[in-house]
């Protein structure tokens, strides 16, 4: 067990605290907690904070590598845990990930959709949500679609026969100060508003999967429908 493992009691404490945090962001915008999901990121926690994040009421979870992911779900189980992909996928784990993951965040090439999509083929999955992750801030550390290859992995998803785009993701530079981030968020939502015009996602709204522990009320402001929060909730990461 190391130190950044919390007590049930301790961990409650800091769900229920972001969860006020959330509410009051989104109040401060006139809009409702429901309308915000909570992803909790456990990568690098064990399996055990998992489960006391569950019993405390989170269903979603959040891991960055398909590795991690296939030791520590089989041991959290539970089925009505929903897990996503947030980090960068390999295109040789294209198998394993439908295999573990209910939504992947991290879709960023032409060449992952279509292994993705041949992938969920073979493996007989009728159905996988992504969503695309756009490189708004050029960072070199950091994966996505820029705004000038949209058009294309809009048109490849568009002849998906498995893949359904559910949103945008973004993972903004970091700033000290969580107010430099808002441009980069309320860009995101100008380009989910821009695609939803053209029925990028379906019937659906477009999820808006942005802000994390630093900055999630900023990006509630900005009309995220999904944060993505692990220090907050688990504490300092694990090893």
């Amino acid at each position: 067990m190391g130190a950044s493992i919390q007590s049930a009691g301790t961990l409650a404490k800091r769900l229920s605290q972001v969860r006020a945090r959330m509410e009051a962001a989104a109040l401060r915008v006139a809009r409702q907690l429901e309308q915000v999901t909570l992803v909790a990121v456990s990568k690098t926690h064990p399996p055990e904070m998992v489960r006391e994040a569950a019993t405390a009421g989170i269903i979603n979870f959040g891991e960055n590598r398909v590795q991690e992911a296939e030791e520590k779900i089989p041991q959290v189980g539970g089925d009505s845990i929903r897990w996503h992909l947030i980090g960068h996928l390999q295109s040789n784990k294209t198998r394993k990930a439908i295999e573990l993951f209910d939504v992947i965040h991290s879709l960023d090439s032409v060449t992952l959709a279509r292994k993705l999509d041949r992938a969920c083929e073979k493996a007989g999955r009728a159905q996988l949500p992504v969503l695309m992750q756009i490189d708004l801030g050029r960072e070199a550390t950091k994966s996505g679609v820029t705004e000038d290859e949209l058009p294309q992995l809009i048109e490849t998803l568009a002849q998906s026969r498995r893949l359904r785009l559910q949103g945008l993701m973004t993972l903004p530079p970091f700033y000290d100060n969580p107010e430099e981030v808002r441009p980069f968020f309320r860009r995101l939502r100008e380009l989910r508003d821009e695609l939803r015009t053209l029925g990028a996602f379906g019937d659906g709204p477009g999820e808006l999967s942005m802000g994390m522990t630093h900055d999630f009320e900023i990006a509630i402001e900005e009309g995220a429908t999904i944060v993505r929060v692990g220090t907050a909730i688990f504490g300092e990461r694990g090893r």
